[in-house]
């Protein structure tokens, strides 16, 4: 059909295992990515090569990283391969086409048929000094190991929750970095449904036990229960403050990595008219999609982290499953075994993250000890305090109406940060759960974008 004209958002394990089954299919699809080369945060790899190898660069991932770029690689020629390129909007009206912004300027991209695979970032929480240099999210960290082969600091605190905390810790540890403690915001007895998990998925249990026990064994230490009060230091971080139980403590840093596992990123879908539900294992609202990526949008399909937080072997089972899904819908062949197959792989995926999200637990209680004058939104410079006047005065019980009364997520990153903040804060406050107050709506741009770009023509693949 060569009035197909397919769009992939975002090269990592989603896009370019979607990508690879359209071009088996006599596809040609366009793939958008913000990075330099293909692979996305998990497989993320340096502008150029910098001489380390697959091994040093992944760890125990430095096969499967090997194969998606070595899969992506054999697709030259065969896809329109844009990095370095954000999409900041999706316009339905008056036909198919997304904003795109690359080398400075913006063009408009047609699609008949549109896969989102963009992933997802870190989902942090405000305190004292969370905005201060030096404090970065946990991806932030990885991306500046795998990408520029730099540490964040030289003596490196790791706080949250979540398989991402104990990952980047033991990666800094063998890059050469002091990695100072670990800190678990989870309590300990919350790491025995590890021993269920271990039924179901050994690898995984065993791979991160190996972590924590080599961070152990290289003196580190790792703290459970714990809860920040502040960041000591004013240039710069200098050490962190925090409460373990009723005992406060202290440690000097030059560096802080934090978040508490990981948030879709869904504005594209939104912005394409997707219908959403909340997923309480993710604490997010997702685009409503049948088990192939398929969302109640015709032609938009979503799939990877960007579809619901699974990880990278999901990630890359979802890209195929979505492609399959689009050729299924314009009246090409799919092969029904493999696709049993991928289905029943994604279905055992599943049912070990449930059991891994009950290891690492969500700080539900964490807006119980923030200060007020703590900054709730960082690009309007929004207190705590003031989100929780318009909450106990009663004319916040939703969070698009919190947005309104205090510009809380109006800013460059258009709640990207710190709506799912805003979202914990009203319904805690409320009592009651995430799913009650409502969801963020996306604007456009959903980036921050140049003012001063130049307008190109309409492009169509």
């Amino acid at each position: 059909m060569s009035d197909v004209s397919p769009v992939i958002v975002g090269a990592g394990p989603a896009g370019v295992r979607a990508a690879a089954i359209l071009v088996e299919a006599g596809l040609r699809p366009v793939v958008l990515d913000e990075g330099f080369r293909a692979g996305g945060q998990i497989y993320r790899q340096p502008p150029v090569d910098d001489g380390r190898g697959y091994r040093a660069r992944y760890g125990s991932e430095a096969s499967r990283a090997r194969s998606v770029h070595e899969t992506f690689d054999g697709l030259s020629g065969a896809i329109d391969y844009r990095p370095e390129t954000l999409v900041w909007n999706v316009s339905r009206q008056g036909g198919n086409r997304l904003d795109v912004l690359s080398a400075g300027a913006h063009y408009q991209l047609a699609f008949t048929h549109l896969l989102l695979t963009t992933g997802a970032t870190d989902r942090v929480l405000p305190f004292s000094g969370w905005t201060k240099p030096g404090v970065y999210t946990l991806g932030a960290a990885q991306t500046a190991l795998k990408a520029q082969g730099c540490t964040v600091g030289q003596r490196v605190v790791f706080m949250g929750s979540g398989p991402l905390l104990y990952l980047v810790a033991w990666q800094y540890l063998k890059a050469g970095a002091k990695v100072v403690a670990v800190l678990d915001t989870a309590p300990l007895s919350s790491k025995l449904h590890l021993a269920h998990l271990a039924l179901h998925a050994p690898r995984v249990v065993a791979l991160g036990a190996s972590y924590g026990l080599r961070l152990l064994l290289a003196g580190v230490s790792i703290q459970y229960g714990i809860r920040p009060e502040r960041v000591e230091g004013d240039a710069r971080v200098e050490g962190l403050h925090y409460r373990q139980g009723s005992k406060r403590r202290s440690i000097a840093c030059d560096a802080l990595a934090y978040g508490f596992s990981l948030r879709p990123e869904t504005q594209l879908a939104d912005l394409a008219g997707c219908g959403f539900q909340f997923d309480a294992r993710d604490r997010a609202w997702l685009p409503v999609a049948d088990v192939s990526g398929r969302t109640d949008q015709p032609g938009i399909y979503v799939a990877g982290d960007g579809a619901g937080i699974a990880g990278a072997d999901a990630a890359e089972i979802r890209g195929q499953l979505s492609a399959m899904a689009l050729l299924d819908d314009i009246g090409r062949p799919v092969d029904a075994e493999n696709k049993r197959r991928l289905l029943r792989a994604l279905e055992r995926i599943q049912t070990q993250r449930n059991l891994l999200e009950r290891a690492f637990p969500f700080p539900a209680d964490w807006f119980e000890h923030v200060e007020p004058d703590v900054t709730l939104c960082r690009c309007e410079e929004i207190r705590l305090r003031d989100a929780q006047e318009a909450i106990t005065s009663g004319r916040a019980s939703e969070v698009n109406r919190l947005k309104a009364l205090t510009r809380v997520g109006m800013g460059r990153c258009q709640g990207r940060m710190c709506s799912p903040a805003a979202t914990e804060l009203l319904s805690a406050m409320r009592k009651n759960s995430p799913a009650t107050v409502g969801r963020l709506r996306a604007q456009a741009p959903v980036k921050p974008i140049p003012l001063g770009f130049k307008m190109e023509r309409e492009d169509a693949p």
